[in-house]
């Protein structure tokens, strides 16, 4: 059998390779090309449908939110980092709370010892706030007028929050009053003489009435020698005193406490304790009538003796007294403008400053209110009533010649200069301040408080409230204060 039968013709291998490589490599290509040209073929020729191709969407602005994403991306934090950023954002809030404190702290610093000042001051009798500069006179029409007693005001008080004002007259009726409203709240109604066994009330002209500090009491005395004790609340009669032997002419409740000083024609000054609905003592010493009573927080009182010409500063736990002489005729009012300083008003019209210390007037004004009469025959008008702004340089005082006079005490209260008068026809029996020196209240009737020596029929009974404005700052001076 020859050899040649079962020998096969070889190829070279790598040649047959590379020939099936290149037959799959044609038919790849040409399914590319077939492609593209169907492409080609449906290719829209409106050029509302093109198509934006993603190389295109990099010419248009690049969105922060982008960016930020980048830059995270491109910045990685290490734990260690991180750490001491926080602690350093801790520092600074730990410092920036730390600046607060202390600037908090010395502000509060500076408010307490401003405060404490002021007290031992207060406590001294020496504080004199300087307001007068500032105040300006009221316009007419800003002046309110409340009516509602049918005879002449005779003594009026304003609550210890100012929200309230209690007023009494010779119809002897007690009316409360708000102040922003002008509304009477409550009206204890007079009884008819005799009536006083039955009637809850007073029966006779009330000459003068008193609050404590805390707004719980309210005191008035009347002509029938009766001191009545309210709750100043509702107005319900709480308790009667008896004991005084003529006309109760003044009362004062000294601050902070229920202890009640009264005054009467008796000529004695007695003490009560309003909680224990109980008398304390008497104490005598003026030689007339006491016309008016005033006192603070300190244990004494200051009264005036009318006739007797005298200003008298008891010292109720020591028993004693002191006396000063001032005043050419009957010391008809008196008022404390602080612990150691006072303001009297007399029937020779007279209006002077006193120190608890000088036996002597400091200052005194004559004619203070002018002249009435015929020519040479002219009277002064007499001073009716004074008021002082607690602890300040500022007094009021009012007479029948149909003004309020407002004063400017100078220095250390040596000497008296008048600031404005208010223009309130009648006799102004009662003057007060409210303790914040927003607003003055003035009690204003046809007739004197202690008598009918003249009628002004043009005068209207009424409580009068008369606002206290003040200047307004100057930048520029504002500025050099700063």
């Amino acid at each position: 059998m020859s050899s040649t039968f079962f020998i096969k013709k070889k190829g070279n291998p790598k040649l047959a390779q590379k020939g099936k490589n290149t037959a799959v490599l044609k038919r790849k290509g040409d399914g590319e090309l077939g492609g593209k040209s169907k492409l080609r073929a449906k290719k829209p020729n409106s050029k509302y449908n093109e198509e934006i191709s993603s190389d295109s969407e990099t010419d248009g602005p690049i969105d922060p939110r982008d960016r930020q994403s980048d830059e995270d991306c491109e910045y990685d934090e290490t734990p260690q980092e991180k750490k001491l950023r926080l602690a350093k954002l801790y520092l600074d809030q730990l410092k920036e709370q730390d600046d607060y404190k202390a600037e908090k702290d010395s502000f509060e610093t500076d408010l307490i010892a401003g405060r404490l000042q002021e007290e031992v001051l207060e406590q001294k009798g020496k504080l004199q706030r300087l307001i007068a500069k500032d105040l300006i006179p009221p316009d007419a029409s800003e002046i309110r007028m409340l009516r509602g007693h049918k005879l002449p005001i005779t003594c009026l008080v304003i609550s210890p929050d100012e929200k309230y004002i209690y007023s009494a007259a010779k119809d002897c009726s007690i009316i409360k009053w708000d102040v922003e409203s002008g509304k009477k709240l409550h009206t204890v109604p007079g009884g008819r003489k005799g009536t006083q066994d039955r009637h809850v009330g007073h029966t006779a002209h009330i000459l003068c009435m008193s609050i404590s500090s805390d707004g719980k009491y309210l005191a008035t005395g009347d002509v029938n020698k009766l001191i009545m004790i309210w709750e100043a609340e509702t107005c319900k009669h709480l308790y009667t005193f008896t004991g005084h032997k003529g006309p109760v002419s003044g009362l004062s409740f000294r601050r902070g406490t229920h202890d009640l000083y009264s005054a009467s024609h008796d000529r004695s000054v007695k003490v009560w304790n309003v909680d224990e609905n109980a008398y304390v003592e008497t104490l005598f010493g003026h030689q007339d009538a006491i016309t008016g009573l005033d006192s603070l927080s300190r244990e004494l009182c200051v009264t005036a003796g009318g006739r007797d010409r005298s200003v008298r500063v008891w010292k109720i736990a020591e028993e004693s007294q002191l006396v000063f002489h001032g005043h050419e005729g009957s010391i008809d009012c008196i008022q404390l403008i602080n612990e150691e300083h006072m303001i009297t008003g007399a029937d020779d019209g007279s209006v002077s400053l006193w120190s608890v210390n000088k036996k002597r007037p400091l200052s005194t004004v004559k004619k203070a209110h002018g002249c009435h009469g015929d020519a040479g025959l002219e009277q002064p008008h007499w001073v009716s009533s004074v008021a002082a702004l607690q602890n300040s340089d500022t007094v009021a005082s009012g007479s029948h010649n149909s003004t309020v006079q407002v004063w400017k005490c100078g220095q250390n209260y040596r000497g008296l200069e008048p600031l404005f008068s208010i223009p309130v026809s009648g006799f102004v029996n009662s003057l007060k301040f409210s303790s914040s020196g927003q607003f003055l209240v003035a009690g204003v009737g046809q007739e004197h408080r202690l008598g009918r020596w003249w009628r002004l029929k043009e005068a209207k009974n009424g409580v009068y409230i008369i606002p206290l404005k003040r200047k307004l700052p100057i930048p520029e001076e504002t500025k050099i204060a700063e």
